[in-house]
């Protein structure tokens, strides 16, 4: 029996395929700009380089989670550097509760409480009790494992049955079978590493460099069968145009 092709679909599958592999396209481009947001400025610095990884899963065990928030991603909420300056003071001073009332909550009942309450209903950290903020004012040990299994069963789920859409469309194209099957297998075992690298890094920060490399592959894996599909949807006309094994 003749295997399917990209040239053989009808106009409707080629429509169908195209609106949804546009789709998770786009979806991918704002997945790495909310990783690169949300990931940059940890270590003080623009951009995000691995220390920002380091930091998000290890943690900044120089200092405390509040302290490496309001250097990092939360600067421009506490804008002013003396602001800054009296909760690092505080922090440092082993973060007591006198000063707490006196000194820290005026500034972030100003900068911070508008979001960081149980009254918002963010799953944030909650600053506007002693109690509470002594959660972020203890040595910062990056993601909690809860809260890296709660990511790691949500994006396993997720990204898994992302890979297997893709990867069904990608398999009528012509090419070489063992590079379509690479290609094919490539994200899985991406997603398998980048994950496990999460934990990992928790562990020794060397892995790092893991997170990096699987993300990148994962990235590259989808690029090219999304823009093979896409050009082989519309543009290969003939059984013979590219090889098929």
């Amino acid at each position: 029996m003749k295997e399917r092709r990209f040239h053989d679909c009808s106009l409707s599958e080629k429509v169908l395929y195209t609106g949804f592999l546009a789709l998770m396209g786009l979806a991918y481009l704002m997945a790495m700009t909310y990783l690169y947001t949300s990931h940059e400025g940890h270590d003080g610095k623009p951009g995000v380089s691995i220390q920002d990884i380091v930091d998000n899963y290890y943690g900044n065990r120089s200092g405390t989670r509040l302290e490496a928030a309001i250097r990092g991603p939360m600067a421009g909420y506490v804008q002013t550097l003396d602001d800054r300056a009296l909760i690092v003071a505080w922090l440092q001073s082993g973060a007591p509760e006198q000063a707490y009332g006196e000194t820290v909550r005026p500034i972030l009942a100003r900068t911070c409480l508008a979001c960081h309450t149980p009254a918002s209903g963010l799953q944030i950290p909650d600053l506007s009790t002693y109690q509470g903020i002594t959660q972020v004012a203890k040595v910062d040990t990056g993601q909690s494992l809860h809260t890296l299994m709660k990511l790691s069963h949500i994006h396993l789920f997720g990204i898994g049955l992302v890979a297997l859409a893709i990867g069904f469309i990608f398999r009528l194209a012509a090419m070489r079978v063992w590079l379509k099957a690479s290609l094919m297998a490539l994200p899985f075992a991406a997603i398998f590493a980048d994950i496990l690298a999460w934990f990992l890094t928790k562990w020794d920060p060397f892995y790092a460099y893991t997170v990096i490399v699987a993300g990148a592959l994962l990235g590259l894996a989808w690029t090219v069968q999304i823009l093979v599909s896409l050009w082989q949807l519309w543009f290969l006309k003939a059984p013979g145009d590219i090889p098929s094994c």
